[in-house]
């Protein structure tokens, strides 16, 4: 069984996120997806706590889908990828091309290449020039899946309280669950 392992803040899960997973599984790149969010690491403070954000995936958990929240504390991928090596032997990790630009610098990469890398394409950034220090087959590229969903454009409209600008963005349960919940708050304190 191929297990994609999908790791990122997830401040807040957006409709990009869901429609990436949606699309590896309708295509077959991967079998199941283990969604990992992740603490508050690499200089990048969330304030939303990693159990709201639990919930808030929660809308897109099914047969396929898992949510962890048990490997969150690991801090280098590597050590994700090694742990759930234990577990599943045909692992897929799912980053966004973003990430390709500096992924040489990770660390221990190639322990995270013991694995195949899936990259989610963007019109924005030349894959290709990345992955020329690479061994190529190591890596999947998905282009068929558009989205351009920022979380940061996300948290300002939240912080304006511009909800209805969410609308196709944001699962509406999701939205429901930041306006009862008060999240993002940070935000209007931090702009008033």
């Amino acid at each position: 069984m191929k297990v994609g392992v999908y790791v990122g803040s997830f401040n807040p899960p957006h409709l990009g996120h869901e429609q990436i997973i949606n699309n590896l599984l309708k295509n077959k790149v991967v079998d199941k997806i283990i969604v990992i969010p992740t603490l508050s690491y690499w200089n990048k403070h969330i304030n939303v706590s990693l159990k709201k954000r639990i919930d808030m995936l929660s809308t897109i958990k099914n047969d396929n889908v898992i949510i962890n929240d048990t490997l969150n504390h690991y801090k280098n991928t590597y050590e994700l990828m090694d742990k759930l090596s234990e577990t599943y032997d045909d692992l897929y990790l799912i980053i966004g091309a973003d990430n390709i630009i500096d992924f040489d610098k990770w660390n221990k990469v190639d322990r995270i290449l013991k694995h195949h890398v899936i990259v989610i394409s963007r019109n924005d950034i030349n894959i290709d020039e990345y992955l020329s220090k690479f061994d190529k087959s190591r890596f999947i590229i998905v282009d068929n899946v558009n989205f351009d969903i920022s979380s940061t454009f996300v948290r300002e409209k939240i912080k304006n309280r511009e909800y209805h600008l969410l609308k196709g963005i944001l699962n509406d349960k999701v939205i429901e669950y930041i306006k009862n919940n008060n999240l993002y708050r940070w935000f209007y304190e931090k702009c008033s």
